[in-house]
């Protein structure tokens, strides 16, 4: 197997093709992306036989900020007759002597809205693959978890690539996406990119210790209220900084504090922040510094917070940032955990989280 798929937000190939070119070479993989612009996807294709088996098991998911999916690529089928799609399916993989036994089907499509209208029959199709699948022992009887997970592509509707990701080291989610609805009652669109964030950063058993009632956050451009209304509804108190209003739904819940000040001068009353939250329109230069500062200042124990990407060299950007604010932490003994993803709610910026793990007090 000689290809890797990765998904990305269509109109984000050229990041998506450089982050995997980066972390290729870094593995001594060599190999080039095939890059069509807003296809959604991003086609990696290594030069020797069996190296994309190599580079979806060696490298970090996690770190991977603009792919929401990658997969080893066993097979592209063009052409497929409408009448029998799935023979000419299983007749390719039964020739992949190496093809690993798999616990859970996916059938996919990448996030175009050419793509999207291929998604109801995705669904359908998934169903009568998965037994045909089980019958031909390339799935297991029930669904097993911990066995890799079959990825079945439609790029088109008689057009997909087959293939398989490790389910230690891939995007739990179908398509990469968290699948998410927006509540009624919050202020804006953008608590959603909030709620994503915790779902991908934070694994769910360790929510009620990590996102506990009765915790103290900060929110840094709170207004109208978009993210604090998510901290809001797991029963933290918030101090919600911006000049600008507050929704009055939030102001009579009696657990936000509006303080209408500048968020890069505001300093905590007192040192009890769990989390400082932060969705501001500035220089992401600007913000990953202020994020820094909070985090070596012991103002904060976990940050989540975006950083908006210029018009040009934003992989570049993004990569210069975040090595900055590593920098910055290491220099100061902050032994920290540092995540970035492009997330599904995320437009033209990327978000990320930091967690403090231990200071390490100096000599």
């Amino acid at each position: 197997m000689k290809q890797v798929m990765l998904y990305c937000r269509a109109g984000f190939e050229k990041e998506c093709a450089g982050e995997i070119q980066d972390k290729a070479t870094q593995l001594e993989v060599f190999g080039f992306p095939r890059v069509v612009k807003n296809a959604g996807y991003v086609l990696f294709e290594c030069y020797q036989e069996g190296d994309a088996d190599k580079l979806i098991k060696d490298i970090d998911f996690q770190a991977l900020i603009f792919s929401r999916q990658m997969f080893a690529v066993a097979a592209e089928l063009s052409d497929l007759p409408t009448e029998d799609r799935i023979s000419p399916i299983l007749s390719e993989l039964g020739e992949f002597e190496d093809f690993p036994l798999c616990g859970d089907i996916r059938v996919e499509t990448p996030d175009t809205n050419e793509a999207k209208e291929l998604l109801k029959f995705c669904r359908k199709f998934t169903v009568p693959l998965r037994q045909a699948m089980r019958g031909k022992g390339l799935l297991t009887a029930k669904d097993n978890a911990k066995r890799p997970v079959l990825h079945v592509c439609f790029v088109k509707s008689g057009h997909c690539y087959v293939g398989y990701s490790y389910s230690n080291n891939n995007s739990k989610f179908f398509m990469g996406i968290p699948r998410l609805k927006f509540p009624a009652d919050a202020p804006s669109r953008s608590t959603l990119k909030l709620e994503e964030a915790f779902h991908v950063f934070i694994p769910r058993e360790e929510w009620d210790e990590r996102l506990a009632s009765g915790m103290w956050a900060v929110d840094l451009g709170a207004c109208p209220g978009g993210w604090t209304y998510q901290l809001v509804k797991r029963s933290m108190f918030v101090h919600a900084i911006d000049n600008g209003m507050m929704a009055d739904s939030l102001m009579e819940t009696g657990q936000v504090k509006h303080h209408m000040v500048d968020g890069f001068k505001f300093e905590p009353p007192r040192k009890n922040v769990t989390w400082l939250v932060c969705d501001m329109i500035e220089k992401p230069s600007r913000v990953a510094q202020l994020m820094g500062e909070w985090i070596i200042s012991g103002w904060a124990k976990e940050a989540i917070f975006n950083l908006k990407l210029p018009m040009k060299g934003r992989y570049d950007e993004v990569l210069q940032d975040i090595e900055n604010l590593k920098i910055f932490l290491k220099d100061n003994n902050v032994k920290f955990r540092l995540q970035a993803k492009h997330l599904y709610h995320d437009r033209e910026e990327i978000t990320v989280h930091v967690q403090t793990l231990k200071t390490i007090s100096p000599h």
